[in-house]
């Protein structure tokens, strides 16, 4: 079947509307017949401009496919491809049982994920990335537990004990720095965002995709963080990975825009404008343990140790503009005590909030009077450390004193961390436990016809 759609198009607040609209062949009104032909698992590739080694990887995995129990779909949604990438998964379609082409017009994995999963009649959702980097042993292990109820989400792990992985320093450098970020600053439990090979089942994809902004490479993170905080059962499947050397994927600007999604995530999860409670009632689930703290969590020491560094770099970075801007005017001692509280009250704020989970009114000045007086202290180094550096070169340059000024301001944080942690928010931290909701119903899965009497959804049935 080839379906094509244009791109969803984003509400005002950057969420994606609950339906989208799609053109499709129109098979009538639904039948019992109908029903019982609906895949149990719609397997998605996303491609764009892959002519090379499609057929390759659609005739490989269909083949796998037909060895499920029941009956399976394998989807290719092609990402605006400008080479014969279309026309290949077209003829694959044609000739090949349940293989089906959803054509959009735009680029974005996370678009069409999006849009394929919505679209889909199957009650369990997968994709997995078109250069098979993932063996598909772990495909059965992958959806398993989705059909049998025990779980709601599935992911391929690269990066728990069992997997077996092949690639450079480089890209594993890269792939365990990030998740690392995502554990210290969006207090994360599963260990692998960004491998290629997941399942959801399609109850919870009709609830969590619509809080899905993002169209891209940040789109699986965003979905598992959203899973995780509204309470989902994600289970983690070791794979065997190889890496791509073809991989055509641009790592600097795929990494600027993860960090923008996680600010972005960060902002939306910490002034509450994600409805996961939605999600918890519709999907009859309990909220995960720690949930009480809305934009966040614990996490742990590591967590939190994180957490306070991302905050501590944006603190000097403030605290080094204000400097520069005031110290002409005000003179290097004045501009530093000023520069220092500015960026101490907005600090013990940030820290509150976001480090160590505190939410309210409640001892909220009390916390402020707190962390001024770790101020004063932070103030006392800075200072001295200033006063040295005049007294051993009276004629420094601004550029000198800033460089004094940052070292002794960052030395001064292990200090600053030890005194909040255990001092000003030592009594209100909690530690969330690890999420695990109750479980959902199993899938039907009906086996699949040996001789089908019509078609579905224009799909060529096994």
């Amino acid at each position: 079947m080839d379906t094509t759609t244009r791109s969803p198009d984003r509400t005002a607040g950057g969420r994606y509307p609950t339906s989208v609209p799609t053109t499709s062949p129109s098979a009538g009104p639904a039948t019992d017949q109908g029903a019982a032909l609906s895949p149990v698992l719609d397997l998605v590739v996303p491609v764009y401009n892959e002519e090379r080694g499609l057929e390759r990887t659609v005739r490989t995995t269909r083949a796998f496919l037909d060895s499920f129990p029941y009956r399976t779909r394998l989807t290719i949604a092609d990402n605006a491809s400008t080479d014969a990438t279309l026309s290949i998964a077209r003829r694959l379609a044609d000739e090949l049982p349940d293989v089906q082409v959803l054509h959009l017009d735009a680029k974005g994995r996370g678009r069409a994920l999006h849009t394929a999963w919505l679209g889909s009649d199957a009650a369990v959702l997968a994709y997995m990335d078109v250069d098979m980097s993932t063996d598909l042993s772990a495909l059965a292990p992958l959806v398993a537990p989705l059909v049998s109820g025990h779980s709601q989400l599935a992911i391929g792990t690269r990066l728990a004990r069992g997997s077996q992985v092949a690639r450079g320093p480089k890209r594993e450098l890269i792939s365990r720095s990030y998740n690392l970020l995502l554990r210290g600053s969006l207090a994360v439990r599963f260990s692998d965002a960004q491998c290629g090979f997941k399942a959801i089942r399609a109850d919870a994809a009709r609830e969590l995709l619509p809080l899905v902004a993002d169209t891209g490479w940040f789109f699986d993170t965003e979905l598992l963080v959203l899973a995780e905080r509204a309470g989902l059962r994600i289970h983690e499947v070791p794979v065997d990975w190889v890496d791509d050397p073809d991989s055509r994927v641009d790592i600097v600007a795929t990494a600027m825009a993860d960090l923008r999604g996680i600010a972005r995530l960060l902002r939306d999860l910490n002034a509450g404008r994600i409805p996961l409670q939605d999600v918890r009632a519709h999907l009859h689930l309990d909220p995960p343990p720690g949930s009480a703290v809305p934009g966040g969590a614990d996490g742990g020491l590591l967590g939190q140790l994180l957490r306070f560094a991302v905050v501590g770099v944006a603190s000097t970075a403030a605290y080094a503009l204000l400097y520069l801007m005031l110290s002409a005017p005000l003179g290097g001692q004045t501009a530093n005590v000023v520069a220092l509280a500015l960026t101490a009250v907005a600090n013990t704020a940030a820290n509150r909030a976001f480090t160590f989970g505190i939410r309210g009114r409640r001892r909220a000045l009390v916390h402020q009077g707190q962390g001024l007086a770790v101020f004063a202290l932070a103030w006392a180094i800075t200072a001295g450390s200033l006063a040295l550096l005049h007294t051993l070169v009276p004629t420094a340059s601004h550029t000198l004193e800033l460089a004094v000024l940052v070292a002794a301001n960052l030395g001064a944080t292990v200090l600053r961390f030890l005194l909040l942690r255990g001092w000003v928010f030592g009594a209100r931290r909690g530690t969330p436990s690890a999420t695990t909701s109750g479980s959902a119903a199993p899938v039907s899965c009906p086996a699949a016809p040996a001789v089908a009497t019509a078609s579905t959804e224009g799909v060529r049935p096994s």
